[in-house]
């Protein structure tokens, strides 16, 4: 309700459906064919969505279509919306499934992105128990391939071996993490904190010092990222990390520092063989819970296989 008494007019679940694939084809004759109407009906469609919320929510020229301020307003409150309605519609009319479904995921993933997912999972899904196992990618690709883990969310460089392994579902940039007014990235050697061998993180890190010519030395090796912070909090050295793991007191060291730039990290969902329906229901969830954390769909040309 309004403040004067009024009753606000409801968005209905079709114009968002509609309103999402045009933002994210950039056509309407594209996004006509996804929700299978014609332009003319879209078109009619999306006046009707302006009236409901009272802004113009598109710019359009002669080969493209744009959101507006307000479009961009609106994207993000449409696919929370059509999300938690396919959730509600889940929950009641998607098959009774149960089983255990085996999940390998690394260290730092299972604690900062799995809790959302399988809470949802849980709700939609309850009679499926979800076994987890951490451990670092390599060897959770090694579980998947001896069956003993259904699906695996493991990281890559970008290699496109480990690509073909399934789909990606984030990317994120790798930085340098250093303690907060530290000194430790101003020792020669660098002494570095790094996962042991197989990481995507190592690799890429070596990588980027390798070709910019500086010299390091592996001063600390941990399975897990708790044990590489240690050494950073101590400032005894510095490490590769996800950008969303630059927390107080650890600080992000740049060019500004004399470090390379390292690149992008993308996780990828590996499947094992012959998943049942339990297993991929859970491969949707963890899709459709990375999607909506990055507001997008994973750009389909760093797909390697669907």
């Amino acid at each position: 309700m309004t403040p004067t008494g009024r009753q606000l007019p409801l968005l209905e679940i079709d114009l968002l459906r509609t309103f999402v694939e045009i933002a994210e084809t950039g056509s309407f004759s594209r996004a006509a064919r996804s929700v299978a109407r014609t332009p003319s009906a879209v078109s009619m469609q999306m006046k009707r969505l302006e009236e409901i919320v009272g802004k113009t929510l598109f710019v359009r020229d002669a080969r493209s279509v744009r959101l507006t301020g307000d479009g961009e307003a609106l994207i993000g409150y449409a696919r929370r919306i059509l999300r938690l309605s396919n959730e509600a519609v889940g929950m009641f009319r998607s098959p009774e499934l149960e089983g255990l479904v085996r999940l390998g995921t690394p260290d730092d993933f299972g604690t900062r992105f799995l809790p959302n997912i399988l809470s949802r999972f849980a709700r939609t899904h309850p009679g499926v128990e979800v076994q987890v196992t951490l451990g670092m990618s390599k060897g959770l690709l090694k579980r998947l391939d001896a069956g003993a883990l259904d699906l695996a969310l493991v990281t890559t460089g970008g290699g496109r071996q480990m690509l073909e392994r399934g789909r990606v579902v984030y990317t994120e940039p790798l930085v340098w993490g250093g303690l907060e007014n530290g000194c430790a990235y101003e020792q020669r050697p660098l002494p570095l904190a790094l996962a042991t061998n197989g990481c995507a993180w190592r690799a890429s890190a070596l990588s980027a010092l390798d070709a910019a010519g500086l010299p390091y030395r592996v001063a600390y090796s941990s399975e897990h990222c708790a044990g590489q912070m240690a050494a950073i909090r101590a400032d005894l050295a510095i490490a590769p990390f996800a950008e969303s793991l630059i927390e107080p007191p650890l600080v992000r060291l740049d060019e500004r520092h004399g470090l390379p730039p390292i690149g992008d990290y993308q996780m990828v969902i590996a499947e094992g063989r012959n998943l049942g329906p339990a297993a991929e229901a859970l491969v949707q969830q963890v899709v459709d819970g990375f999607d909506e954390m990055t507001g997008r769909r994973p750009d389909p040309a760093q797909v390697a296989a669907e």
